[in-house]
């Protein structure tokens, strides 16, 4: 299991984000949605990546997975997959 610890973000230097030592960088929610906010286009991702901002907010995982494809323009079966999988996990425990 790895340590987390609190660490301020690199973008704003205001808020502190709880890391791990394995997270290369350190950014606040606030700083991500901004990135993140870009609509998408494509109605098959369109639908996949149309969840509640709570989901993420809680899990930097999944506000990962919508940056990388906002980047990219795509992702691959096997991100699509856990995606799907950790959005499951989280309804399960709301």
């Amino acid at each position: 299991m790895a340590i987390r610890y609190k660490q301020l973000c690199i973008r704003c230097k205001k808020n502190y984000v709880s890391v791990t030592s394995k997270q290369r960088y350190a950014v606040c929610y606030e700083c991500q949605m901004k990135n993140i906010d870009a609509k998408v286009k494509d109605p098959k991702m369109k639908k996949l990546l149309d969840i509640p901002e709570e989901y993420y907010r809680k899990n930097n995982f999944l506000a990962n997975i919508k940056l990388n494809y906002l980047r990219f323009g795509k992702l691959s079966e096997k991100q699509i997959e856990v995606f799907k999988k950790v959005v499951q996990q989280m309804k399960k425990g709301s």
